[in-house]
């Protein structure tokens, strides 16, 4: 073919499309430097004829060299093209890759600044929106009003002592210095805030971290302001900003005045005149620089450093009274150390003494057992709603309680009667002073606190209710749970089988005790430990029933072994005792009660037993409300399986047997099954009887300690009323029966379920086989307990016609010529009090672990420390 018919070749630049692309660039998008990519034309279709480069051979290529060239053109290409509109150039259209993404300072500070105003502007429309505290608006405290089971008002408390506003000259400057140095020593030039200390609170609210409050006296008279205490992140704004406004534009002296008259003081008192009242009983004005720095220390927090005690374990009034004199202490150097008060001041204040506190008013209105009574409902209100002792102060609670008042005036009268007929401080100061009395009732079928006794009452300055107090040993009392648990989990005997209370245990005195291993304990000097009863009756091998019945030692301090001391605690804590109130030693003392749990937590336990098995935790309040409307959490607690319900009726008939042939036997003139156990401990230091009916369980305690020692003990009861020897079965036996004789009178007479055979027969080591020997009738000696025989008529204590001979006296000749010989008719002595060991086989119980509240939290409690040894009815 001839040269001039061939076709013209193509450019390698793809064709007429590339031509087309590169035809429809913008006008001014040129080559960019640095870049090999060709314009054309369509003049020019195939490239220039004076030697420009060809195409880059493919439209792939083409396609990507007209996209640069439009990415370049978008931006100008570090500035060419055209400016980017955006308000905002970010991402930034004129970096490539991750340089997109870094902001330009103009935009960083921009930014900044734009964020500094809005912060600005918003503080300060919230600023201007606030309004400034008035204390007048909270001027008034609501009672908190209390009733009786049947709906009847028993008492109404709190007001007191309404905030009354008092001006600054009223209020003493050394009042003032005291507060200031304590509180905030730079309260006269700082502008009212503490911006770490909030930063630090909204933080930890916002992150759901423990609250703090403000740290400025100005925070914390914004924050008294407030009617309501909850703690959310939208008060602690609020409180921000009305403290910056407050620090800007109110005189520090009005600050200070609002915080001391609106601030929490304890005893129910709120502003300075109000608790100048309430502790010293006189107007501010007339305070002392030592009395105002025990008001200031006590702002710290009146449930810690109130003398009179407050809520929780660490908030007895021991506890209490030791914090709020080192806080005094502490403020009077702290107002030397910033200026405020001269040495010679400090020290004439310190010189003179701790200052003395008035009575609480709540003790002249809250006569006899109202107190005590008052005291558990408001505890378990605070507990079940977690309440603070200033929320709760603030009042307008109506509060619906489980006691009877026919209940505790039969349980009040109990205890007087017998104390009457018992005790003379006159005539025997050295043994008849400071012995105390505590009981407790429990309704078997919902565990209600229908009656206590805490103590002679508020009005006679005994603030400490034994109801409710723990650390005094419940003795034998323990006994029980030791052989619940055996008919549970059985012993190393037994093969695991639960074992029934006729297995055989040896009972002579000063027996040696083996550990799980089957080898003998050790005392202190490493020689064999015997267990000691308080008889030294030869027993020999005796059954569980018969040991529970005489309340001998040797066989439960073994027993506990062969079970295991876990299983027994498991056992008691399922019907309600505390851990915390536990012998926490692997010893033979353990089983015979050296733990120390309330009369209330006792009463409740037995309750168990008498509802075969089903245990409810006790409670005292069946209702509250707040103005009008009632708050949620108060429901009966609901029940729950303890244990086989043929195991808690074969303890109910062990313990029948104690009423009717061992040491209860005074509990016979009930004339109504009865079940319950006896117990004392070493050294006579405490005296139990805890009983029940298919109806009520009560517990009551006998105990000497007195109550304004500065350390608290348990002092020895021997000689107290006369009596050389207090038992469980003497005067806590007679006040059990008095009290249930009247609180079940009108009512019908019920029996407890029938037993069933539980477990195997499982005798301890070494006892005979196949039967064991007869024990031993015990022969009569100076320290047993003779025979029971028949109640002499009218036992029981009463205010008119007496007998001249009260049960518990030793020698005394009735008016009709009857003669009261040896130990009273009720109370087996066999196994009694001074069943201690020889020797330790392990340390000491010392545990100064208060137990829980009971139907309410723990207040108040006073830790006696426990005796050591074995205890016994």
């Amino acid at each position: 073919m001839s040269e001039h018919r061939r076709k013209p070749p193509q450019p390698q630049g793809g064709g007429r499309a590339a031509s087309r692309r590169a035809a429809q660039q913008r006008p001014g998008r040129g080559s960019v430097p640095g870049r090999d990519v060709p314009t054309t034309s369509h003049s020019e279709p195939y490239g220039s004829p004076y030697g420009g480069q060809q195409g880059h051979g493919s439209r792939a290529e083409a396609r990507r060299a007209a996209q640069r060239v439009s990415g370049r053109g978008r931006g100008g290409g570090k500035g060419a093209g055209l400016p980017d509109k955006r308000l905002i150039n970010y991402p930034r259209s004129d970096r490539d890759g991750w340089q997109r993404f870094m902001p330009s300072w103009k935009l960083v500070s921009g930014t900044a600044l734009g964020f500094f105003a809005i912060v600005t502007a918003g503080a300060g429309i919230g600023i201007a929106m606030v309004g400034e505290p008035n204390p007048h608006l909270a001027a008034q405290a609501q009672n908190n009003v209390y009733y009786w089971a049947d709906e009847s008002q028993m008492a109404a408390t709190g007001g007191e002592f309404n905030r009354q506003i008092v001006p600054i000259e009223r209020i003493p400057l050394s009042m003032r210095n005291a507060v200031i140095s304590a509180e905030n020593a730079s309260f006269e030039t700082d502008k009212g805030v503490d911006p770490m200390g909030v930063a630090r609170a909204v933080f930890n609210m916002a992150t759901g971290g423990e609250t703090q409050g403000g740290s400025t006296i100005t925070q914390q008279y914004v924050k008294n302001s407030f009617l309501t205490s909850e703690q959310t992140l939208k008060r602690k704004v609020s409180e921000l900003f009305i403290s910056v406004k407050v620090g800007f534009s109110v005189e520090k002296d009005e600050v200070l005045a609002g915080y001391l008259n609106t601030a929490y003081y304890g005893r129910g008192a709120y502003g300075i005149q109000a608790a100048s009242r309430a502790y010293f009983g006189k107007d501010c004005d007339k305070l002392t620089p030592s009395e105002g720095a025990f008001l200031a220390q006590v702002l710290k927090g009146p449930n810690l450093y109130n003398p009179d005690g407050g809520i929780g374990s660490q908030a007895t009034p021991e506890l209490n009274t030791d914090r709020a004199v080192k806080r005094w202490a502490w403020v009077l150097d702290r107002e030397v150390e910033v200026g405020r008060m001269t040495p010679q001041e400090r020290d004439q204040a310190k010189a003179a003494g701790f200052p003395k506190l008035a009575d609480p008013a709540q003790a002249r209105s809250l006569a006899g057992q109202t107190g005590y009574l008052v005291e558990t409902a408001k505890q378990y209100v605070m507990k079940t709603k977690g309440l603070t002792a200033e929320q709760m102060a603030r009042g307008g609670y109506k509060i619906y309680t489980t006691f009877e008042k026919p209940r505790v005036d039969a349980l009040a009268k109990a205890v007087d009667d017998t104390r009457k007929d018992f005790l003379d401080p006159v005539k025997r100061p050295q043994y008849d002073t400071n012995v105390q009395f505590g009981a407790a009732s429990v309704d078997v079928k919902t565990g209600a606190l229908v009656a206590l006794y805490g103590g002679p009452g508020w009005d006679q300055k005994y603030f400490n209710n034994n109801a409710n107090t723990t650390g005094v040993p419940v003795g034998s009392t323990w006994k029980p749970y030791v052989l619940a648990a055996a008919m549970e989990y059985g012993t190393q005997n037994s093969d695991g089988e639960g074992i029934s209370a006729d297995s055989k245990y040896q009972a002579n005195d000063l027996t040696v005790i083996n550990n799980r291993e089957g080898k003998p304990l050790r005392d202190s000097k490493g020689r064999p430990f015997r267990q000691k009863n308080e008889s030294t009756t030869p027993y020999g091998y005796v059954t569980l029933n018969e040991s529970m019945e005489k309340s001998i030692n040797v066989p439960f301090a073994q027993l506990v072994f062969d079970v295991g001391h876990e299983k027994v605690r498991k056992m008691a804590e399922s019907t309600g005792i505390l851990r915390e109130s536990m012998n926490p030693n692997n010893d033979a003392s353990f089983a015979l009660g050296t733990s120390t749990p309330s009369a209330i937590r006792m009463a409740d336990s037995y309750a168990t037993f008498a509802a075969s098995g089903t245990h409810r935790e006790p409670f005292s309040v069946t209702r509250v409300e707040q103005d009008g409307v009632e708050l949620d959490g108060f429901e009966p607690p609901k029940p729950q399986r303890a244990m086989d319900n043929d195991i808690a009726d074969n303890i109910t008939k062990v313990l029948e047997n104690v009423v009717q042939n061992g040491t209860g036997t005074k509990v016979k003139k009930l004339k109504r099954p009865a079940a319950g156990k006896t117990g004392t401990t070493d050294e006579n230091k405490s005296a139990w009887f805890v009983g029940y009916t298919p109806e009520l369980s009560t517990a009551v305690t006998l105990f000497r300690s007195d109550p304004n020692a500065k350390e608290k003990k348990l002092e020895s009861m021997k000689n107290v009323g006369g009596i050389p020897s207090i038992h469980g079965g003497d005067i806590p036996a007679e006040i059990w029966t008095e009290y249930m004789i009247a609180a079940l009178k009108g009512k019908p007479v019920k029996d407890f379920p029938e037993a069933e055979d539980v477990g195997v027969t499982a005798d301890s080591a070494g006892a005979p086989t196949p039967t064991p020997s007869p024990s031993i009738t015990p022969s009569p000696s100076a320290s047993e307990e003779p025979e029971p025989s028949p109640s002499p008529s009218k036992p029981t204590p009463s205010r008119g016609g007496k007998q001249t001979c009260k049960p518990w006296q030793w020698s005394c000749t009735n008016p009709d010529g009857g003669t009261t010989t040896g130990t009273d008719t009720g109370g087996m002595t066999d196994g009694g009090t001074d069943g201690g060991p020889t020797g330790d086989p392990s340390p000491t119980f010392t545990t100064k672990r208060p137990g829980r509240s009971d139907g309410g939290t723990t207040t108040g409690s006073t830790i006696w420390g426990t005796t050591d040894g074995g205890t016994g009815g």
